[in-house]
């Protein structure tokens, strides 16, 4: 499915969208659940459902890839489709990633254009991306072209940042092959038809793990494991990035860029977990009424994040964003399914806290120093103060003081890992592609463009075999 043209005779960039700085639309919204009501629905999540009657009796060995995607959930992007474009498309449709091809008619992809890269372009188009002195002119180009209203393309924009690897699979191959993929730290892969390049689905990790839930009695090495808890599996990782709460959020977008993750556990004062903030969250701010936000702490940003959920969904929203190390598997997996998170935070025992504000003059435990831009050159002008919107405190964000001490944290790739070494496979060791992403993302913050990635992409089903 191709972006269609925009009808409308002038296009609004991101540097026009984000340049009035009216105050801050959203305030804290009042949550109708009860202390008990959050954290029973925390310490009882959704079950699996039942399992797919075509996967019933089967090895899971034997179960091709084709079987778990739908070439109607693809949705395509051209090289030179506008930034703005992808971005609506992007937010509008239910896939976290769009393909992009080289023209209109072609039916492989070579890249693809998800939040990461949507944080990363916001970030540049606030002046908060620093470049490399080989890709300074680049970059000035860029921003040029940004001020004078001019259509950023998407090729430009994937050349501000590292790139994931892309990753294709026949679809043929077998669900071993993506498990052992995932396990590894992939997060996501794009299924082609055997022998060819065209495009028949993406499988992504959450996708598969799902799938493992659901349909789990059927795969007795993988459902034996759900019963045992986090710490006797010995999965998760205690080199947890966070930010303190009451953090400008700018600066939470770019620690998240700078190390190459997708989300940052937000932190009390005491380091008790009160919330969390993805790259999926940058899509409320790309409209100017948001732009207030990115000057406001993390804290009012989770505020907005729920409200906005709750608004949605026709209901309350409350954060189940965390386990503890005597979590089971089940309960682990079951939160990952139902609120669509890559990550669950560790907690231990909640530590005193104070019920007011958090305080400024606490450092953040992880945060790194933001980038200095006075000298990169900025594609829009700083934000306005938005000091003045309503605080948000650590203590009125709902289930906040039922968490506790952040120590670890468990991902998807944890869990893949473990069912791929429960199988016989040998997965990468996703300790290693964590520090290569966080290397990738450090080292330059320009890369080269999309021309070369279709040589680059990688097929696992040949890696090894």
């Amino acid at each position: 499915m191709s972006m269609p043209s925009p009808t409308a005779a002038h296009r609004h960039s991101f540097s026009e969208q984000l340049r009035g700085m009216p105050a801050s639309p959203r305030s804290s919204r009042q949550f109708s659940l009860s202390s008990a009501g959050v954290q029973d629905l925390m310490n009882n999540p959704p079950k699996a459902g039942a399992a797919d009657p075509a996967f019933v009796g089967r090895d899971w060995h034997d179960i091709a890839v084709g079987e778990l995607v739908d070439s109607a959930e693809v949705r395509f992007v051209e090289l030179d489709t506008g930034v703005e474009d992808a971005t609506n498309l992007l937010i509008n449709s239910a896939s976290t990633a769009l393909l992009i091809r080289a023209t209109r008619n072609e039916t492989s992809a070579i890249g693809t254009f998800d939040y990461k890269d949507l944080n990363q372009y916001l970030l540049f188009a606030t002046g908060r991306l620093r470049p490399d002195e080989e890709h300074l002119a680049f970059f000035q180009d860029l921003a040029n072209k940004a001020q004078q209203g001019q259509e950023i393309p998407v090729k430009d924009a994937k050349a501000l940042g590292s790139k994931e690897p892309f990753v294709v699979l026949p679809h043929t191959a077998n669900l071993t092959t993506a498990v052992e993929a995932f396990g590894g730290g992939v997060h996501r892969i794009v299924i082609v038809k055997e022998g060819a390049d065209e495009v028949t689905g993406i499988l992504s990790q959450l996708k598969l793990v799902k799938f493992l839930w659901e349909n789990g009695r059927s795969f007795p090495v993988i459902d034996q494991l759900y019963p045992q808890t986090i710490k006797d599996l010995g999965i998760g990782s205690q080199n947890v990035i966070s930010v303190n709460g009451d953090k400008p959020l700018k600066e939470a977008l770019v620690l998240m860029d700078g190390e190459g993750v997708s989300s940052l556990a937000v932190v009390d004062s005491q380091q008790n977990v009160i919330g969390n903030i993805s790259t999926v969250d940058v899509k409320l701010l790309t409209k100017s009424s948001s732009a207030p936000l990115l000057d406001n702490t993390c804290i009012h940003f989770i505020s907005v994040i729920l409200s906005t959920r709750g608004m949605n969904d026709g209901k309350d929203s409350f954060p189940v964003f965390y386990v503890s190390p005597y979590s089971t598997l089940a309960h682990t997996v079951a939160k990952l399914v139902a609120t669509k998170s890559h990550r669950m935070w560790i907690v231990d025992s909640p530590s005193p806290s104070s019920s007011g504000p958090p305080t400024p003059s606490i450092p953040s435990a992880v945060l790194h120093n933001p980038l200095h831009v006075a000298s990169t050159p900025q594609a829009t002008p700083s934000f306005i103060s938005a000091s003045a919107s309503p605080s948000v405190s650590a203590s009125s964000l709902p289930g906040a003081s039922m968490s506790g001490r952040l120590s670890g944290v468990v991902s998807l790739t944890d869990i893949l890992n473990l069912f791929a070494r429960a199988s016989g496979l040998n997965p990468n060791d996703p300790a290693e592609t964590r520090r290569h992403r966080r290397r990738s993302s450090s080292s330059s913050l320009v890369r080269g463009s999309l021309d070369s990635a279709r040589s680059s992409s990688v097929d696992v089903s040949k890696i090894g075999r």
